[in-house]
């Protein structure tokens, strides 16, 4: 279908490219009034692409959003006329998300540093992992602690929950693995025992590639990593081959594990026997922390904001197939690893063992990095105060942000990708762990005050 504008009464047009954020052009050259902004832009894309429903669109030139008509950015930038102008368009979520600034429960219980915070993939409940070693699990309707799970020896560092909401996972310092049922608190069978060392990393096989879920893998400062099956309430793979303590663990949407190490590299493992597929290396120093393009869509599984329930595991997988095949698209899933060599790698490993960008500006170590759900941003923390945002798909760099005075430990984002949250040493809460509420309306925040913080819009 053609794409008709009219003129502006200045008469002066603008050449203008569309493209996507990978990059491919959305139909040819087009002429577009310098009268055109944001919102024309939007009703233009969504006739390109012949959305039924109208979609929202965001556009940005030079990784800068357009939030003005095309004449004044051009004005205001000193852009020639007579180049073309290249826009990109981007899908937003279609629901928003308030930003979060009030904090709306405090809630005691924990007795020592709260380590760990996770809600569950359909958001309506909180679990925390404490250096008193019990875990909690907090009903967030009435903000009460549901459970109280005791049963580990020592500081409980990691807690995960499966992408299908039926169980729950904790690693502590002393290197067991629990498995709780987060609807009686209990523990399902003994401790699973295996590594040597503590815990570093939980992940969990995607529900899109295994209904119900069962298997998950831990990483541990030992230098291995384990594949653990529910069922069997046993390691049926050890993923050994690295020199140094494993830091962090991903299980990829594609079947894969990566695994980041002090000893600089990211090892690939296929899951059925555990072989290595490829080794990443380029990092000068210890790799810190891994993300991966699709996490928010592996994390959530068939959930969505809208918290439908489902009957049966075969449903799931479906819906969670669904969702991660539209979140993917035509593109590789992309891996982003953050290290003490202040630097990060953007890769995709599945089609090349080399990485496809260095990202550099830190002044200091890299400690979390962490994709928007949408992948199209990337966020890191960094030792040196500063969270700094990138392109999710070039890595270029766009923003810095500086309101820390103390290293920032981690990072969460909003489910529409717009709100971004991250937690320091600094006197902002001394968060150690904080964690953003899957349907958007809520954020977890834990750290050396004992206590939980609920935080809403």
């Amino acid at each position: 279908m053609e794409v008709e504008i009219e003129q502006g009464e200045s008469g002066k047009s603008v050449m203008c490219v569309l493209t996507d954020p990978e990059g491919t052009p959305l139909g040819g050259t087009m002429y577009f009034p310098q009268t055109v902004g944001p919102l024309q832009l939007q009703q233009i894309v969504n006739t390109l692409l012949k959305n039924e429903e109208k979609l929202p669109y965001a556009f940005y030139i030079s990784n800068q959003e357009l939030l003005v008509p095309l004449g004044t950015y051009l004005e205001k930038n000193k852009v020639s006329i007579e180049k073309t102008l290249s826009i990109v368009y981007q899908p937003q979520a279609v629901f928003r998300i308030r930003p979060v600034n009030r904090c709306s429960a405090t809630i005691a219980g924990h007795t020592e540093a709260v380590l760990s915070v996770a809600f569950s993939p359909d958001g309506r409940h909180l679990a925390s992992g404490s250096g008193d070693t019990t875990v909690r699990l907090w009903d967030l309707n009435t903000q009460t602690p549901m459970f109280t799970c005791t049963g580990h020896k020592n500081w409980v560092l990691c807690i995960a929950w499966s992408p299908d909401g039926k169980h729950l996972v904790s690693g502590s310092k002393s290197g067991e693995l629990q498995c709780w049922d987060p609807h009686t608190g209990k523990p399902t069978g003994n401790p699973l025992n295996g590594h040597k060392k503590w815990i570093t990393g939980i992940s969990w096989e995607p529900v899109h590639l295994n209904a119900p879920c069962r298997r998950f893998v831990s990483a541990s400062k030992d230098g291995d990593a384990r594949i653990w099956d529910i069922s069997l309430k046993k390691c049926v793979i050890c993923l050994s081959g690295h020199t140094l303590a494993v830091t962090c663990v991903k299980w990829g949407g594609d079947g894969v594990i990566y695994t980041g190490s002090q000893d600089c590299t990211i090892k690939v493992w296929e899951t059925s026997q555990g072989k290595l597929i490829r080794e990443l290396k380029g990092h000068g120093h210890w790799v810190n922390s891994l993300a991966l393009s699709t996490e928010y869509v592996l994390r959530t599984g068939a959930f969505d904001h809208i918290g439908k329930e489902y009957s049966s595991s075969e449903e799931m997988k479906k819906v969670a197939l669904e969702r991660y095949n539209k979140m993917k698209g035509n593109s590789p899933e992309r891996l982003v690893s953050g290290s003490d060599d202040f630097t990060m790698f953007l890769w995709e490993p599945s089609v090349s063992k080399h990485h496809k960008v260095r990202m550099t500006g830190h002044q200091q170590l890299v400690n979390h990095v962490y994709f928007s759900p949408d992948g199209q941003w990337l966020a890191s923390a960094s030792f040196d105060k500063s969270v700094k945002l990138w392109n999710g798909i070039t890595g270029e760099f766009v923003a810095a942000f500086r309101g820390h005075v103390g290293p920032v430990y981690q990072i969460s984002w909003s489910a529409d990708s717009r709100l971004l949250l991250s937690g320091s040493k600094d006197s902002t809460l001394k968060v150690f762990a904080v964690d953003w509420s899957p349907d958007g309306e809520k954020v977890a925040s834990g750290g050396k005050d004992r206590v939980l913080k609920l935080w809403m819009g």
